[in-house]
């Protein structure tokens, strides 16, 4: 696997799914009992803005650094990722950090993290982010296989009785991921059918989604929402014109939450044709 996501850290996906993740935090962090997040392609945690892959592709700058410098008043969801990142930044506002990193900083004492990272040097870097906090732990493994190896959750006798799992994979070969990510969501779902799953997807031609959305559906989760974010028309195959979060068994609110951040999101970081949506592809009766 050749992929480096530090050529797109902060792009316009980064933005829509690290929001939403942020509010899964959030809703989770409603009541006091604990829970443990899994992280299944973690990433190395922080990354520079100024380094030479940022600035090789400029995604930040059309994404996550647009938004902040567009300082939109917007809604609670929207304040609370900003705020979020802000508290992760070292100082200069120059690095933007991965998703294992956003949720170290909201972790309560009685919280886990478990994330996973395959790529050596990445995991290495993840460790030490990370480093001293007693409450993560890196994995230096493929993620789909902790999906089994780490669920239901645990810690000593302890069973965690809520959680969350992040799939968020590089899709070097888009289609040939599918497979893997619907079977990884039918085993959680099966370990630990309880819990809230998290899956990013980019979207180049949104047709393409619909046989894996599908399946998907299929699968015995209580509800199904999808949150998507188009920065242009989806009208190319060849690059990513936005993005999507799937979330399973969604927590209480989460559509009210995140709709009225998708309007400032794509105002910010969008072309001419920008567009987003929210999809019941599955809903528990009211």
């Amino acid at each position: 696997m050749n992929y480096r996501h530090g050529f797109h850290a902060g792009n316009h996906a980064d933005v829509l799914k690290h929001l939403v993740l942020v509010a899964l935090l959030d809703a989770l962090k409603r009541k006091d009992a604990a829970f443990f997040v899994l992280d299944t392609h973690a990433g190395r945690g922080r990354y520079d803005l100024r380094g030479d892959q940022a600035r090789r592709t400029g995604e930040a700058a059309s994404g996550f650094v647009r938004l902040r410098e567009a300082q939109p008043a917007g809604p609670p969801a929207l304040r609370a990722y900003l705020e979020a990142v802000a508290e992760c930044d070292p100082g200069e506002a120059m690095s933007y950090p991965g998703s294992p990193l956003l949720v170290a900083h909201a972790l309560r004492d009685q919280d886990r993290l478990a994330a996973c990272e395959l790529q050596p040097d990445e995991a290495a870097a993840l460790k030490t982010v990370l480093a001293g906090d007693p409450r993560c732990h890196v994995h230096n493994r493929d993620g789909y296989a902790a999906v089994k190896a780490l669920l239901p959750p645990r810690e000593g006798n302890t069973r965690f009785a809520r959680g969350l799992v992040l799939i968020d994979p590089p899709y070097e070969v888009q289609e040939g991921e599918y497979a893997p990510i619907v079977a990884a969501l039918r085993e959680g779902l099966e370990r630990f059918p309880q819990g809230i799953y998290a899956l990013w997807y980019p979207i180049k031609r949104r047709a393409t989604l619909q046989p894996l959305m599908r399946k998907i559906a299929a699968l015995p989760a209580r509800s199904a929402l999808t949150i998507e974010l188009l920065v242009r028309p989806d009208d190319s195959p060849l690059r990513m014109n936005g993005s999507g979060m799937l979330i399973l068994n969604p927590p209480w609110q989460l559509d009210a939450a995140i709709e009225p951040t998708l309007r400032p999101l794509a105002q910010a970081m969008g072309e001419a044709g920008a567009s987003w949506r929210l999809t019941w592809l599955k809903q528990e009766p009211a």
